[in-house]
């Protein structure tokens, strides 16, 4: 039987420091591998001050900004900043870096061009190693704390995915669970890391998805819909290989609609409403969602694509309040998805041998 992958979760209680914490330790304690937060200047607290209260209260769980960009902060503040929560949870944080969306639209920026993200990375990392790093200045620049620390970058278009591939300790791959999406994702990280010599098992796969954890799955096809379209709102290009056709308004139009897009949406259902004329064969393809055991089920398939995934985050739908996330997701993810998980994949490698 493969390895089975991590668990990420990059929702829980940011409304302090302290909070934060206690819910990295819940998180901890249920079994979660990974807790991450994302850098959003202003929707969130800094997310490195809760990483440190988070570090010193923890034993085993991973910990990192999910996701960083240099659009925000220049990389060498970033490497000092990750270097940091490294010196309090050896071994245990990561770096999640990406052009940027949401975060940086609200601060009036634009996201990341791919080669500023690869400059950005590469700068990282041999800041993160120690090296010294010509930067125009008068002298060399070091980090005087470095410590090494896996940098990796989410990604969902082709030529992100094919840089990650060339600099990346890992990729989070945020495409939807179609399998032709996921296998051409897969295929250009893969494609990205032998251009330049890499062995693609270097670089690490790890696997994003819209989660809506519900009884009601007429609810859930609303929520469902207003995720395809968020997807098809910043990468129109992922409706391609699942041969799928945007058959309603321009996208553009319907946004008039929805604040500030259709992930992020106030009330998902109405954002779903607007979308109403996706099928449900593409409402299927970009989230997964449903009962415990159907959404367990759901990541089964895509375990048995036959590609190496090693870490797998699900995003609760809808996001969660300011005040934190509903208060059994955290738990009910762990216990009741995630054995039902691991049971399949083991009744699958059984009947295999």
């Amino acid at each position: 039987m493969s390895a089975l992958p991590a668990f990420g979760l990059n929702r829980f209680n940011y409304t302090s420091p302290p909070a934060f914490a206690a819910d990295a330790q819940r998180a901890e304690r249920l079994g979660w591998d990974y807790a991450f937060i994302p850098s959003s200047p202003l929707r969130r607290q800094d997310p490195y001050v809760h990483l440190a209260f988070a570090a010193v209260q923890t034993e085993r769980l991973g910990l990192g900004p999910l996701i960083e960009t240099p659009m925000m902060r220049h990389p060498a503040v970033i490497a000092s900043s990750i270097a940091t929560v490294e010196c309090l949870a050896p071994g245990r944080a990561i770096l999640g870096y990406g052009v940027g969306d949401t975060a940086v639209r609200l601060m009036g920026k634009r996201p990341a061009r791919v080669a500023e993200l690869e400059e950005a990375t590469i700068l990282t990392r041999r800041l993160l190693a120690g090296e010294e790093v010509d930067v125009n200045a008068a002298r060399p620049a070091r980090l005087q704390h470095a410590l090494r620390v896996p940098v990796w970058i989410a990604a969902g278009g082709p030529r992100t995915l094919r840089m990650a591939g060339r600099v990346a300790d890992g990729v989070f791959i945020r495409v939807g669970r179609h399998a032709a999406n996921i296998r051409t994702a897969i295929e250009a990280v893969y494609e990205g890391s032998r251009a330049v010599g890499r062995n693609p098992d270097e670089v690490k796969i790890g696997l994003i998805f819209h989660t809506i954890l519900t009884d009601d799955l007429e609810r859930a096809a609303l929520l469902s819909r207003s995720m395809a379209a968020g997807y098809y709102e910043y990468s129109p290009m992922l409706f391609d290989p699942p041969q799928f056709t945007w058959n309603g308004p321009p996208v553009e139009e319907l946004k008039k609609h929805v604040w500030p897009d259709f992930h992020h949406a106030e009330d998902l259902e109405a954002s779903g409403r607007v979308v109403s004329f996706l099928s449900d064969e593409v409402a299927d393809a970009f989230a997964v969602y449903g009962t415990p055991a159907m959404i367990a089920r759901q990541l089964c398939e895509v375990m048995h694509l036959g590609y190496r995934v090693d870490m797998i985050i699900p995003h609760p739908v809808p996001t969660p309040p300011p005040g934190g996330p509903r208060p059994d997701y955290i738990e009910r993810f762990a216990t009741e998805v995630i054995p039902l998980f691991r049971a399949e994949m083991a009744q699958h490698a059984t009947a295999a041998r």
